[in-house]
């Protein structure tokens, strides 16, 4: 198999959100504060029952169709990964967009907005290509640093980007008032 990483222009976000971005939740990372926070936390991983499946394209305001609605994203960029004519993956940079919070109103700190690969094509090398060429994107842009979002009951998203050399650099318990349960996970890959 021969991935082809190309970068696409914004038009291409319908056709690169037909690649699912759902997964399976059957474990998760409980945030267990030491010493009330003073001491740091500590990430337990235990099993949820029932497993069910997350799709971050279902969520409200989310998905690649309604990211112009709510920003101007003529700054972003979109790479796609095909495998000969067939789309398997993408990754989508937010850069320099004002209203964007992850981006704090800095021009040196890209976001990787969105990183997706087909289910059949998962856990060979696709998403490590994916974000390597994130990275290339953010530093031919100026940043100096790379900021992702997840959540806790996105292991495999956590260990993902901790395989690829981020840190993880903010656990905020509260992020998410429509899903209590869930926990916002910032990780940063210095450029």
């Amino acid at each position: 198999m021969t991935i082809k990483i190309i970068e696409e222009p914004i038009t291409a976000l319908p056709e690169y959100g037909k690649v699912s971005i759902a997964f399976l939740v059957s474990c998760q990372l409980r945030v267990e504060p030491i010493a009330g926070g003073l001491g740091g936390f500590k990430l337990i991983e235990e099993k949820v029952e029932p497993p069910y499946i997350k799709n971050y394209d279902q969520n409200r305001d989310e998905g690649p169709t309604r990211w112009s609605k709510q920003w101007d994203i003529s700054n972003w960029g979109v790479l796609s990964a095909f495998d000969e004519a067939q789309r398997v993956g993408g990754a989508v940079v937010a850069w320099n967009t004002p209203g964007v919070h992850m981006l704090e109103e800095r021009v040196d700190l890209a976001a990787l907005w969105d990183i997706r690969v087909d289910p059949g094509y998962r856990a060979q090398g696709v998403g490590s290509q994916l974000f390597a060429r994130a990275v290339e994107w953010s530093r031919r842009h100026g940043c100096r640093l790379l900021k992702i979002e997840t959540q806790n009951n996105n292991t495999g998203a956590c260990r993902f980007y901790a395989k690829q050399g981020c840190t993880l650099g903010g656990v905020l318990q509260w992020a998410y008032p429509d899903l209590p349960e869930e926990v916002q996970m910032l990780w940063y890959k210095t450029l």
